[in-house]
């Protein structure tokens, strides 16, 4: 529902752990106490009266940190803070929903961008255009030994876009099925098809391979 990004630097070294746990709890802190005013403002379809005392409190566990309210897919709302696949980040989004409240009816909190449930049933508006991704096709070829699958992905739209538009059309499609997370762990190079290729497969299927690989990747030695 609404997006917002804060960036300052700082060249104090800290403790990244405890600092990101202590950051955390102010967060949650501050998150109950906005949580009144925050469910008024959506309730009144006004996001924008509290998007500055969100952005500062996200801000406040790390200025690289996105975020935004989303519709849930349990709830009624899901607050995603993100590290956009930043490794330095990322301590503090652990951080940040390890001591996140249970998830209820209203609200469920999410570390990264989260898939949706089905990206078959996902239409993109591109440049005043629309493109299914159930028209997305994908070879896939797994790299056990270092965890990764690399990508070529297709559309037939790709041929009436320029080269921004087919970058976004192409990384799209990936982060709606694997969502942010999984894609950054386990996408290892991602190439755009302007022709559709041999042995391809859909977004679902590419879902159920990745996920495999990362359980297996995962898993402790032995397991």
């Amino acid at each position: 529902m609404f997006r917002f990004l804060r960036r300052t630097r700082s060249d104090e070294p800290v403790d990244v752990h405890a600092e990101a746990a202590a950051r955390a709890a102010r967060f949650w802190k501050r998150w109950e106490e906005l949580l009144p005013e925050v469910a008024s403002a959506l309730g009144d379809g006004e996001p924008q009266r509290v998007e500055n005392l969100v952005a500062d409190a996200v801000a406040a566990v790390h200025p690289n940190l996105t975020f935004a309210i989303e519709r849930g897919e349990q709830a009624t709302y899901a607050l995603v803070v993100s590290s956009q696949a930043d490794p330095d980040v990322r301590p503090y989004t652990d951080a940040w929903m390890a001591a996140a409240p249970a998830p209820d009816a209203l609200w469920e909190y999410h570390d990264s961008v989260p898939p949706v449930p089905d990206p078959t049933e996902v239409t993109v508006n591109l440049r005043g255009e629309k493109y299914p991704l159930a028209d997305v096709r994908v070879v896939a070829q797994v790299d056990e030994a270092e965890g990764l699958v690399d990508v070529a992905v297709y559309h037939p739209g790709f041929r009436g876009l320029d080269e921004n538009a087919r970058r976004a059309l192409t990384f799209l499609p990936l982060d709606a099925t694997l969502g942010e997370r999984l894609a950054a762990d386990r996408l290892g190079r991602v190439e755009t098809a302007e022709l559709e290729p041999q042995g391809t497969i859909g977004l679902l299927e590419l879902r159920e391979l990745v996920r495999e690989l990362d359980r297996t990747a995962s898993a402790p030695p032995g397991a």
